[in-house]
């Protein structure tokens, strides 16, 4: 259990959202997973990987800031990211990520995310 490991997870997390990678999210998720969208919207895991085999709103993100807090078995990944949308228009998100690390292996837990556009 490293930071870096959590770090390198989350770089994979935007890559697999800007590419609609919903089998990693698949492997990554638990099942109990939950995540608050910017607005307001809550989804299950099911629900989730439904909205991530979707093409996203932006065409392209980049992390500005991620910061790292382990305890114990637990870690919070909170960061901050610029996008551009896909009609060009620009924007700022931030999110914490909630890890469990559990039989070898991180899972996502909760994400819940606010974006400025």
């Amino acid at each position: 259990m490293s930071v870096a490991e959590l770090r390198a997870l989350n770089e994979r997390y935007i890559e697999a959202f800007i590419n609609s990678d919903v089998e990693w999210y698949r492997d990554i998720l638990s099942d109990d997973f939950v995540c608050i969208e910017s607005d307001g919207t809550v989804l299950n895991s099911a629900q989730f990987l439904e909205q991530a085999g979707r093409q996203p709103d932006v065409k392209s993100y980049k992390l500005q800031e991620t910061n790292v807090r382990l305890y114990g078995d637990i870690a919070l990944v909170q960061a901050t990211g610029a996008f551009i949308k896909k009609d060009g228009s620009a924007g700022l998100s931030r999110y914490t990520d909630v890890y469990l690390h559990n039989v070898g292996q991180w899972k996502v837990i909760s994400a819940q995310i606010t974006r400025t556009d």
